[in-house]
């Protein structure tokens, strides 16, 4: 793959934008497989009341659990909502409403505007405002890698929050694209195209999906970051960026916990529930263990 895309960097940058375009947007087929029988190993959960939604041309799969205001959980990239459960059992003891659900072409949603295996940061987004029409104002958003973008991007476009906590949010897909070339194998004149054709084809500039732009452009709901030293996935220094952007933002930096284990983390997932029930980080007791570095 690498050789073909130097070939085409050289003699058909437009081709190679192409095919990097649907590589782009295509989850992998192990992730959707994974996604459709998985969830949290060992939470137990209270009963959940399983519901559909629409956003746009898919049909968004959810749980919803409790009762009381509603704290919405959003997963990340080639993800699904089960890595998320570990937060509700917390939450609907704090008197929450939680509601999770699977974005387009992940989980047990339906495929989105492009297909089966096909999925885009709008269409997190829509998914997750379409989820808040049906079950009411979000009190608190917990957001995991892209689905962080996701929720940023819906903010700035007018959704309403009490509290945001993004866990290993990644900070520019602008920057995540030079990666991507580096990693196929193409430059600079396949990258342009590139840009230009996700741009065509989610309808926003790269800009409008840069997180740290968007907090300094819209004032964002109080947020508390936590992201790992050892996130392999998603470097630190894009939750540091993030947090040094966003005025109302705190950060918790973590120690080899990588990119997942933090949703399954007991003293992350009892920081990140008392924050949405409206404690500050710092209060109380510090947290001790793998957790214990905290910066912000």
């Amino acid at each position: 793959m690498r050789l073909a895309f130097r070939i085409l960097e050289r003699a058909t940058p437009a081709l190679g934008a192409r095919w990097a375009e649907r590589i782009w947007f295509r989850l992998p087929k192990r992730a959707v497989r994974a996604a459709r029988t998985a969830r949290a190993a060992g939470t137990p959960l209270p009963p959940g009341r399983p519901f559909t939604v629409k956003a746009g041309a898919a049909d968004v799969a959810g749980v919803a659990w409790g009762e009381g205001p509603a704290v919405y959980l959003l997963h990340g990239w080639a993800g699904h909502r089960g890595q998320l459960e570990p937060f509700v059992p917390g939450l609907v003891g704090r008197g929450f409403t939680v509601v999770a659900f699977d974005a387009p072409s992940h989980g047990r949603s339906g495929p989105g505007a492009y297909g089966p295996r096909s999925s885009s940061i709008p269409e997190f987004a829509a998914a997750l405002e379409a989820a808040v029409a049906a079950h009411g104002p979000a009190e608190g958003i917990v957001a995991h890698s892209l689905g962080s973008v996701a929720a940023a991007v819906a903010l700035c476009d007018g959704l309403r929050a009490g509290r945001v906590v993004m866990i290993a949010p990644m900070a520019s897909p602008a920057s995540y694209a030079e990666y991507f070339a580096r990693v196929l194998g193409f430059g600079p004149r396949v990258l342009s195209r590139l840009n230009r054709r996700v741009e065509r084809r989610v309808g926003a500039p790269m800009r409008h999906f840069d997180v740290p732009e968007l907090g300094r452009a819209v004032l964002m709901p109080p947020t508390l970051i936590v992201h790992d030293r050892a996130d392999r996935s998603i470097p630190v220094a894009d939750g540091i960026a993030i947090a040094e952007a966003w005025p109302t933002a705190t950060l918790r930096i973590t120690e080899g916990l990588g990119h997942r284990g933090l949703l399954r983390e007991p003293q992350v997932v009892g920081a990140v529930v008392d924050f949405i029930d409206g404690k500050e980080p710092g209060e109380g007791a510090p947290p001790a263990g793998r957790a214990a570095a905290a910066e912000g």
